[in-house]
């Protein structure tokens, strides 16, 4: 296994437990969508880090699967 296989694997991970930290409710059906509240779009603070985070995440998981297929 290369580097990129290491990488792939390690920031599948981080990104599947960050995606579930941002739920958008306390329950488990406002986390599969059955939410009827407000939606607010405004993200601060460590609302805001994660979702950068993520983005983040989703870039490296992407080129090193992207890499790995080159190489």
């Amino acid at each position: 296994m290369n580097i990129f296989n290491y990488i792939t694997i390690g920031s599948m991970l981080l990104l599947s437990l960050l995606i579930l930290i941002q739920t958008r409710g306390a329950s488990l059906g406002a986390g599969l969508g059955g939410s009827s509240g407000e939606v607010n779009t405004v993200r601060r603070g460590t609302d805001k880090t994660l979702h950068q985070l993520t983005i983040t995440l989703v870039l490296i998981f992407n080129l090193s699967l992207i890499l790995g297929v080159i190489r």
